[in-house]
């Protein structure tokens, strides 16, 4: 999971135990809890990109999947993915 966001995100990683890390990007940071399942129907987590075509291609290219293509909402663009433990986020542009 960490290799997964460091390389499409940037982010820098603590460990705080088994459970739980927390991660910054350089401006937030937030943390990132061990489920022994992952579960739908919570919450979209959405991380904005400068550049949203690099991104899906990051994401892509380290293990994620497109569940949906990029499309156009008032404010930007967006696409949804999952990671390779099966979390589903997406991430937006105003580009």
């Amino acid at each position: 999971m960490k290799a997964f966001y460091s390389a499409v995100f940037g982010w820098s990683f603590q460990e705080w135990g088994p459970e739980y890390i927390s991660f910054k990007d350089g401006r937030l940071s937030g943390g990132l809890r061990k489920a022994d399942s992952v579960e739908s129907g919570g919450p979209l987590v959405v991380i904005y990109a400068r550049d949203l075509s690099a991104a899906e291609t990051q994401v892509r290219s380290r293990g994620g999947s497109i569940v949906t293509e990029t499309f156009s909402f008032p404010g930007g663009r967006r696409f949804h993915f999952a990671d390779p433990s099966g979390n589903v986020l997406a991430v937006w542009s105003d580009h």
